[in-house]
């Protein structure tokens, strides 16, 4: 079972961002992290009470961003996403975006792998994982590894970490990297 916190915190709010996920996208960064990657760019996430509660007065503003047209998707980070102390924040927030806006790309980012953590027993798996992985369109897993760092990337910070296509995973039942000629 997840656990419960009285509400989950979040850092910012990107309301046009052109680095995490291909076109203009409104970023979410939430709070609460138990990687502690050296070399993180947002340490300050780590803490679970960083910043400003999540409320649903938050949820309609992420949702009003989301109605411009310009707007592509929306990317999901921290901190930690699939803590288990955020899923089930984050979980009704994701439906009302694919309920709102189909077409619109849902990407997250998690330190935690797919096909190792997310998917198998772990400490991150809990009641609702499988349904907020159903509603990501691309997820970026694995751990920053500061010592695997390379600018060069295109939407993730080091080498080990992958851009998982998660619509065409949910098909062929094994992972498929997102193409990044899109």
């Amino acid at each position: 079972m997840c656990s419960t916190f009285d509400r989950m915190h979040y850092g910012v709010i990107k309301r046009r961002d052109i680095a995490n996920g291909p076109g203009v996208r409104v970023s979410l960064f939430v709070s609460g992290c138990t990687h502690h990657c050296k070399g993180c760019f947002n340490e300050e996430t780590w803490d679970f009470q960083f910043g400003e509660p999540f409320t649903p007065q938050t949820e309609q503003e992420i949702l009003e961003y989301m109605s411009a047209d310009y707007i592509g998707g929306f990317s999901l980070l921290g901190g930690e996403p699939f803590e288990p102390e955020n899923q089930r924040a984050l979980l009704p927030l994701l439906q009302r975006i694919k309920g709102e806006y189909p077409k619109k790309t849902v990407w997250c980012y998690t330190g935690y792998l797919l096909d190792k953590e997310l998917m198998r027993d772990s400490r991150a798996r809990c009641e609702v994982t499988d349904e907020m992985l159903s509603l990501i369109d691309v997820l970026v897993d694995g751990r920053f590894v500061q010592e695997k760092k390379d600018i060069r990337l295109r939407f993730r910070g080091s080498s080990n970490q992958r851009l998982i296509d998660m619509n065409r995973t949910r098909e062929a039942g094994e992972i498929v990297l997102w193409d990044e000629t899109q």
